[in-house]
């Protein structure tokens, strides 16, 4: 683990390289390379590029451009997690081995209707804060003989957070801070508003939970600066944090950029992706512009 030297702050940008970066990836990336430049610090580019169904060595090689024609410049090497996966199976194993998580066999569409199953006889069902029916105890509450059988018979599964062991196995409440535009507040989290949540799975090793907190540990990044679609995801960051003791940076969660219907951009749309606005004869400034920035 890199120590954070106290007096060079660390920022980073890490997008996926599934799709061309858009708009709300370009305000994303400023805001971290204006302020480390602002603070004397350092700008880190991290690929986030597990899913290797999705990402591409040509997604990449385009992000590499368009953030260059922005004119921004990061500290090498570029850290590619599909490199690191030992890092996070290490993270997932010091869970394991305190008993925190667990083999988890349903679907999605078994988890639905375990849902629908329980509103049907009038037990309303959690969401998580996206909205998802939170995953039921079926497989938390299975015995340890019934996963081994299933396990061994190699029935597909994910690794999940046992969340009620995992806040017992903490000592006091857990918050961040979280820096806004002159202001500094301190943020109660409340993971347990995710349930069990995914940790691994089987179709792309390390969910974006556990990769993003080694990730941020590992690099000594001491300042995350991102979406604010993320905000309520940080109470998940913060407690595995503090169950595998790692350091916490503060928070700074940026406003959105919204389509013209309100919705979060998404790298499908291609009228807001910045290749496509340079084509158009856009500069680096029209796009400062046209963030707010």
């Amino acid at each position: 683990m890199i120590a954070p030297d106290s007096q060079k702050p660390v920022f980073r940008f890490a997008p996926s390289p599934n799709g061309p970066l858009h708009l709300g990836h370009a305000l994303s990336a400023m805001l971290n390379f204006d302020a480390a430049s602002a603070a004397g610090g350092r700008f880190l580019l991290r690929m986030e590029d597990i899913d290797i169904t999705r990402c591409t060595p040509e997604f990449e090689a385009a992000i590499y451009e368009d953030l260059a024609w922005l004119g921004l410049r990061w500290d090498m090497p570029v850290r590619r997690q599909s490199e690191h996966l030992d890092a996070y199976r290490a993270a997932l194993d010091r869970l394991r081995e305190r008993g925190l998580i667990y083999p988890a066999f349903l679907t999605r569409g078994e988890v639905r209707a375990y849902a629908l199953a329980e509103e049907a006889r009038g037990t309303p069902r959690p969401r998580d804060p996206d909205g998802a029916y939170l995953y039921p105890p079926t497989d938390r509450d299975r015995s340890e003989t019934e996963r081994a059988r299933l396990l061994q018979s190699g029935a597909k599964h994910a690794w999940r957070l046992d969340m009620r062991r995992a806040l017992e196995s903490i000592t006091g409440p857990l918050h961040w801070i979280e820096k806004g535009d002159g202001s500094t507040t301190t943020i109660a989290a409340d993971p347990p508003a995710w349930g069990d949540v995914v940790l691994w799975r089987s179709d792309a090793p390390s969910s974006y939970h556990l990769s993003v907190v080694v990730d941020d540990a590992l690099q000594g990044i001491t300042e995350v600066i991102r979406g604010r679609d993320l905000f309520s995801a940080t109470a998940v960051h913060r407690l595995l944090q503090a169950l595998l003791d790692l350091p916490a940076p503060t928070y700074r969660h940026h406003r959105l950029i919204l389509d013209r219907d309100g919705r979060k951009l998404s790298k499908s749309a291609g009228d807001t992706g910045l290749s496509a606005l340079r084509a158009n004869g856009l500069s680096p400034l029209d796009i400062r512009r046209l963030v707010g920035l």
